[in-house]
């Protein structure tokens, strides 16, 4: 297993090929001194035996495909599921995968670029499909871009799977959620979409102004509002450390599990979108590039 270190004058990421995984990203603070703000472990080999996916990418689709299947063009694809849901890609989904590491550079703007090349109906999915991961330093601010092509169709919807904590609190129950996202994806009991568009406002899942997470607990895909490319902002008073998401995704799912230190940002599109026609499209045919890019800016409030 290999691992990447890159830093500029604010942060330094540590990155393994083994499922592109971000094992470490310190951010600096006012006095100097750093403050690791994902969930990792400090041996990379933990990561092999690891079921929540830690720090890493998401694919072929992240998020939950129901009936374990799908079709595109009239043919019928069946993928791995249990008990008829496909979650994350499947048993051996890309977290699981060793990448290649095609580029670092130490200069400004620091970055590593890995790949990872998944073969026709890995999982499932149809088309042999390149996947590039680029994590990119810019000041203050990990930039991450997922990019991919294929040679047939298939469905894509790639993300990055960090837990984000801002102090050394063992809850996340105090931090500050802000979400720029007026409304949910109604679920049903085994977390699938309904295909029901539901308003936010004046419910429990209401985090248009900031408040405390408190015992909410989400595994909720939120709707981004399409005119603010800003779709989150997380504080801790304890820490002052403030972290705010950009996406040009149209969906943002927010993962805070039961007495667990962090939590989670899955920006993609809506889950299941290849089998409800009214959610955003998800094919992704020969000739086209699918791109995600997202954006974590930390910022230290006085």
């Amino acid at each position: 297993m290999k691992q990447v270190t890159i830093s500029n004058e604010f942060m330094t990421l540590m990155v393994l090929d083994y499922g592109a995984i971000i094992q470490k990203l310190l951010v600096k603070g006012k006095d100097g001194n750093y403050t690791n703000v994902v969930v990792g472990y400090n041996h990379p080999s933990r990561y092999r035996l690891d079921e929540n996916c830690l720090g890493a990418c998401i694919g072929r689709y992240a998020g939950r495909i129901s009936n374990g299947s799908f079709v595109l063009d009239r043919e019928k694809f069946l993928l791995y599921h249990e008990d008829g849901v496909h979650l994350h890609g499947g048993k051996e989904g890309f977290h699981q995968k060793y990448w290649n590491i095609e580029e670092v550079s130490y200069g400004d703007d620091p970055m590593v670029k890995l790949s990872y090349r998944s073969k026709h109906l890995e999982e499932g999915y149809p088309g042999n499909l390149t996947v590039n991961v680029t994590y990119r330093l810019v000041n203050n601010a990990l930039q991450i871009i997922h990019e991919a092509i294929t040679d047939r169709s298939t469905v894509v919807n790639l993300t990055n799977h960090s837990y984000f904590k801002l102090d050394d609190s063992p809850f996340i129950d105090a931090y500050e959620l802000q979400l720029n996202c007026p409304y949910l994806l109604e679920t049903d009991d085994n977390l699938l979409p309904t295909g029901n568009i539901i308003p936010v406002r004046k419910t429990n899942y209401d985090f248009l102004l900031p408040k405390e997470i408190g015992v909410q607990r989400l595994d909720t895909p939120f709707i981004k509002d399409m005119g603010n490319e800003k779709v989150a902002e997380l504080h801790s008073a304890k820490s002052g450390i403030t972290m705010s998401v950009f996406t040009n995704q149209p969906a943002l799912v927010v993962y805070t599990p039961l007495d667990f230190p962090g939590i989670c940002f899955e920006t993609q599109n809506y889950p299941d979108a290849p089998n409800q026609p009214d959610f955003p499209n998800s094919v992704l045919r020969p000739g086209e590039t699918y791109n995600n890019i997202t954006i974590f800016k930390f910022d230290l409030v006085p």
